[in-house]
């Protein structure tokens, strides 16, 4: 039955893209939207007001249409937009006209945070003109930054960030910005005066979303227009130095022990040409990075835990290969390991060991950028010794070549084990491909890739392969299908791998239709499924998540209705729970189970919004129900407060558990550069509470100042009483001196 479920999503999905060829023509994407940029000798005041004289100069777009809840259909409000630049930068202004501006939503007050819930403002740039990858920069009427990395057309690195300046405020019927980013903050070719360039507006509580330039309800690098007349551009020395101090106690309660450090660190990034950057760190210091979100593992694979440090997430596109990530994102029969898995690099391997614990880094390299078509990522770092891996050299190199109209081939080698002291080498080789031009607005994607790792002692069987073939759409049907091949001896000392000695296949199916004048926006249904089998033989996973029916309102309450077969066959016992009194594991066998679901979520614009889920059914051999909710408050642009839970109640004939998972967060602004920021995390698996607060100040963008407090607290004999295992505090100043 399963195999021909997956011949059904197949023949489903290949009988798509033929429908294509018989949708109405649309506009040539290539006649494009133009805007030009109006040169001034002097610049704007970035002081979120539009009454400097200056800004008159400036050619204005109005041209705005919705992407949702209509498609094209005019913006049930205006949005003005204007373009200026000098030598040094690039303003952009805009004036986004609401009748009623105390209803704008901005839950989001520090910088560096997704806005998934405000009324905002999208500014996209490709300044090299090539639809393949480019920037995207956000802000609110908090004018809160947030800056993100395109790596890929379709996905982007949130946690990407550069140096730009940002005012907003409410001027009468309208909330207005200004943005000033710096020719020194992106790279550019100075030969290209023609970037690649669009615009996003939110209205949250009317779920509608206004662009410049759209296709098929969406906008992207690919799907943009353009802002000419960008000559003269100055970078400067293209040098930026970047020295901070560190200044950090830990203590250890038991046995105890303290121990205090002086930690100075140098990062320095020179522009080798414009569009070309080196990279220097000495000493790196991570003692500011934000902590990782806790998880509950309830199965037999390895979690996966994203990247958060900016040293490595700095031009971390460039380093992207085969789209191993992409190939099943929004596959609800998929887990976040299972679409990462196989990757050749995982920057997280490099200065953290294997449980999490930070491993120093002498000083490293990298030198990144685009020359012509050929896109270049190369890093080299020295990592220290551990108490049990001697010091290593670790590198990493990737090429690609932009080929036709909007796709690459690439390569990618990596040397060196971070985690231990054999040799290691990865070799691959990748294809992507892009067509949006497809009639009716569509697009067709594509990936292909090879690798093979090179490890002493592990003979044979070394390689990964896989493919991918996407045909998105945000209206009607979409499809999907990919398959990648890890085998037994696959090993990429700086990748990730949480399964080998597999093939796994994913499907998916959906269709999506919008509604015309009401209260609901959206409706989704469709078909997930991924099979993982043993290379040597026999099936591992199973999963089918039929999503029956998935609803969301104009003003972004939703509503979801699923239902998931699953099917492990586990050939070795795994422990789920452990206690110091008792452990209870699965015991090999063929385990079937079946799964509903109802989720119910508010509109994050709210004051008051949260979400809760419930979910039940049977569970290897036993039964499981879990219950997921989550509550935010956004008492003011000032204090912002969530709380997050997940329960879990699982019966098994080897025994009953039950795992809680909580969370408390809260956000306060003392003004628009000063931030404390809290979370506490608890886990009854670990019966550990994690404390992690920190006072922010940021100044101007480039100079930060941490205080920056860990204390961890754990319940060892699980006997409700806490105690303190370990804290930290560290004290880090951060500048840039731009040149």
């Amino acid at each position: 039955m399963s195999k021909r479920y997956l011949f059904g999503f197949a023949l489903l999905f290949s009988s798509v893209a033929p429908l294509v060829s018989a949708q109405e023509e649309v506009a040539d994407h290539s006649a494009m939207k133009q805007v030009r940029a109006v040169r001034v000798d002097t610049p704007p005041m970035i002081d979120g007001d539009l009454s400097d004289p200056i800004w008159q100069q400036a050619e204005v777009i109005t041209d705005f249409h919705q992407s949702r809840p209509g498609d094209g259909v005019e913006p049930s409000e205006e949005t003005e937009v204007y373009v200026l630049y000098d030598d040094d930068a690039l303003y952009i202004a805009a004036r986004m006209y609401d009748s009623e501006p105390d209803l704008i939503a901005a839950p989001v007050i520090r910088h560096g945070q997704g806005m998934p819930s405000d009324d905002r403002l999208v500014v996209i740039l490709d300044p090299f003109n090539t639809q393949r990858a480019g920037y995207r920069f956000e802000t609110n009427l908090n004018a809160a930054r947030h800056d993100s990395l395109y790596t890929s057309t379709t996905s982007f690195s949130i946690d990407w960030n550069t140096i730009w300046d940002v005012a907003a405020n409410v001027d009468g019927n309208a909330w207005v910005a200004e943005i000033e980013i710096p020719f020194k903050s992106i790279p550019f070719d100075p030969e290209i005066d023609t970037w690649g360039f669009n615009f996003g507006r939110a209205i949250r509580r009317r779920g509608e979303e206004i662009a410049w330039v759209s296709q098929n309800r969406t906008y992207n690098p690919s799907i943009s227009g353009q802002v000419t007349g960008l000559t003269g551009l100055d970078t400067g020395l293209g040098l930026d130095i970047v020295p901070s101090l560190a200044i950090n106690q830990s203590r250890q309660y038991d046995p105890n022990m303290e121990e205090t450090n002086v930690e100075p660190s140098l990062d320095a990034f020179y522009r080798l040409t414009p569009s070309l950057n080196a990279a220097l760190t000495v000493n790196t210091d991570f003692s500011a990075t934000e902590v990782d979100n806790r998880q509950v593992n309830l199965s037999r694979f390895n979690l996966f835990f994203p990247e958060k440090r900016d040293f490595f997430l700095n031009d971390s596109d460039l380093f992207q290969f085969g789209n191993i990530s992409g190939m099943a994102r929004g596959n609800n029969a998929t887990s976040g390991a299972s679409r990462e898995n196989a990757r050749p690099y995982f920057s997280r391997k490099i200065g953290l060991s294997s449980n999490g614990q930070p491993v120093d880094i002498e000083y490293g390299g990298r030198v990144s950028g685009r020359v012509g078509r050929w896109n270049i990522g190369t890093l080299a770092i020295r990592q220290d010794e551990t108490q049990n891996v001697d010091a290593s050299d670790l590198f990493v190199s990737r090429l690609s070549a932009n080929i036709l109209s909007n796709s690459n081939v690439g390569f990618i080698v990596t040397k060196g084990d971070p985690g231990s002291d054999r040799d290691n080498s990865v070799y691959g080789a990748d294809f992507s491909y892009l067509n949006n031009t497809l009639p009716g607005g569509n697009s067709l994607e594509a990936d292909l890739w090879y690798q093979r790792s090179d490890t002493p002692g592990l003979v044979g069987d070394d390689a990964s392969y896989g493919f991918g073939l996407r045909y998105p759409s945000s209206t009607g049907f979409r499809g999907r299908i990919g398959f990648k091949e890890v085998q037994r001896n696959f090993y990429p000392a700086m990748g990730y791998v949480n399964r080998s000695n597999v093939r796994d296949t994913t499907a998916d199916v959906g269709y999506t239709h919008f509604f015309d004048d009401s209260f609901l926006q959206s409706a989704f249904f469709g078909i997930d499924g991924q099979r993982v089998d043993e290379i040597d033989g026999g099936l591992q996973s199973e999963v089918f998540a039929f999503r029956l029916l998935e609803l969301e309102t104009t003003t972004r309450d939703s509503v979801s209705l699923s239902y998931r077969k699953n099917r492990e066959v586990v050939r070795s016992s795994f422990t789920l729970y452990r206690s110091p009194s008792r452990q209870v594991a699965v015991t090999p066998g063929d385990y079937k189970f079946d799964e509903q679901e109802v989720e119910l979520r508010t509109g994050g614009q709210r004051p008051i919004s949260g979400s809760f889920s419930y979910l039940r059914g049977d569970f290897y051999g036993g039964d499981r129900q879990n219950v997921g909710a989550s509550i935010s408050w956004n008492q003011s642009r000032y204090f912002v407060m969530s709380i997050d839970y997940d329960w879990n109640d699982i019966s098994l004939p080897q025994g009953d558990f039950i795992t809680r998972l909580s969370s408390v967060s809260t956000q306060v602004a003392f003004s628009s550069t000063l931030y404390w920021v809290s979370l506490v995390q608890y886990d009854n698996l670990s019966e550990e509470i994690g404390i992690n607060t920190r006072l922010q100040w940021i100044p101007k963008a480039g100079q930060e100042a941490f205080i920056v407090l860990n204390h961890n607290m754990q319940d060892i004999d699980k006997d409700n009483r806490f105690e303190s295992a370990s804290s930290d505090i560290a004290v880090k100043l951060r500048y840039t001196f731009r040149f």
